[in-house]
């Protein structure tokens, strides 16, 4: 690390300090660690001799860390696929398939390249060249997961760092909630229990109306609700529980939720005399098309399984029910965070009744 005979060396050794070095001029500490062959030469990116003495020895504890072997050459698509097999008993399906349309986008840009050789300018230009293309949540997720393969490449001794760790998500606009109001909900549920005549169109009715109280009375994802079992009904303690079934919830918790009197009357009423206690409350995964002939019949907007609960969530809020507990009834377990930023809204109803008791 030194300029030729004529000139003075632009990097001077630290004393007797292995691997550490100064600029001549900028003052600013640099390392040179040898291993296997290969030099790591890094700025420590400060002036105080203390504090590139710390960063020094971190730098040396992350050298340590790498592997001699020839995975490190593997390209970054069959490091990726390495890195999904390891998730996959962890994770739910519909994540691994998620996660693997991810890796197939990266792989376009990156996927041949080997793992040792991705260097940040290579992450920068895949985000240049990506980012226009997509929607920020589109392009939120295969930075995750970019990041996150590179970590596991991190972990296990192939590169010293992770390449892309300076990149940044995206904003996220949020959208207006398509919430429907109570009236709204009413005339849904009639007009989906309106059969058509045709065989087996009243079952499908009831079956459908059934599907969409649930979620509203329950605050269920369409797959918690589906897959709720007379089982997970408890009417002495005036609670049911969610499992989220085979596949589990979102975040892998079972919750115990009250029953609202709603939930309660809902479920005494469908309930059959000599139930099954493994049998499904409602058979059937999802409403959808009960739900949109319904919503176009009535000239509504096209509400979807997911506006049930966020009505769920404006109602209890609305009545009143602190958010930290909608959060838990809901299988949130940040504590209401998001539940506040997602469903901590007041309908303009609610608003202009509440700013009616507003006086000086």
């Amino acid at each position: 690390m030194t300029g030729n005979s004529k000139t003075k060396p632009v990097f001077r050794k630290v004393g007797k300090i292995q691997n550490l070095y100064r600029h001549a001029k900028s003052g600013i500490y640099y390392s040179l660690i040898k291993r296997s062959g290969k030099q790591f030469r890094r700025s420590l990116k400060t002036n105080n001799l203390q504090l590139a003495k710390n960063r020094l020895a971190q730098l040396r504890r992350d050298v340590s860390r790498l592997r001699i072997t020839d995975d490190a050459k593997l390209s970054f698509g069959i490091i990726a696929m390495r890195w999904l097999q390891t998730k996959k008993s962890v994770n739910k399906p519909s994540s691994i398939v998620r996660r693997n349309n991810c890796i197939k986008n990266l792989a376009s840009f990156l996927g041949d390249r080997p793992i040792n050789k991705i260097q940040p300018h290579h992450c920068e230009e895949w985000d240049s060249w990506r980012s226009p293309n997509v929607s920020a949540q589109t392009r939120n997720h295969e930075l995750s997961t970019l990041k996150t393969v590179l970590s596991y490449a991190v972990d296990h001794g192939l590169i010293l760092n992770n390449p892309a760790s300076t990149l940044k998500r995206s904003p996220i606009r949020q959208r207006e909630k398509l919430i429907p109001s109570r009236e709204q909900f009413h005339e849904l549920i009639q007009a989906i229990r309106i059969s058509d005549g045709r065989k087996d169109s009243q079952a499908k009715a009831k079956n459908g109306a059934d599907f969409v109280e649930l979620l509203a009375y329950s605050g269920c994802r369409k797959k918690e609700a589906s897959s709720l079992r007379w089982r997970d009904v408890n009417f002495g303690k005036n609670q049911f529980l969610v499992t989220g079934g085979e596949t589990g919830t979102k975040n892998q918790r079972h919750r115990t939720v009250p029953m609202i009197s709603q939930m309660r009357e809902l479920l005494k009423r469908i309930k059959p005399e000599n139930v099954n206690p493994n049998d499904r409350i409602v058979p059937i995964d999802s409403a959808k098309k009960a739900l949109d002939t319904a919503c176009r019949r009535l000239k509504y907007p096209r509400y979807t399984h997911h506006s049930f609960r966020h009505l769920f969530a404006t109602q209890a809020i609305e009545s009143g029910v602190d958010i930290p507990t909608v959060a838990k009834w809901m299988g949130h377990v940040d504590g209401g965070a998001l539940l506040m930023k997602t469903y901590g809204h007041l309908r303009d109803e609610h608003s202009r009744e509440m700013a009616g008791r507003v006086s000086f």
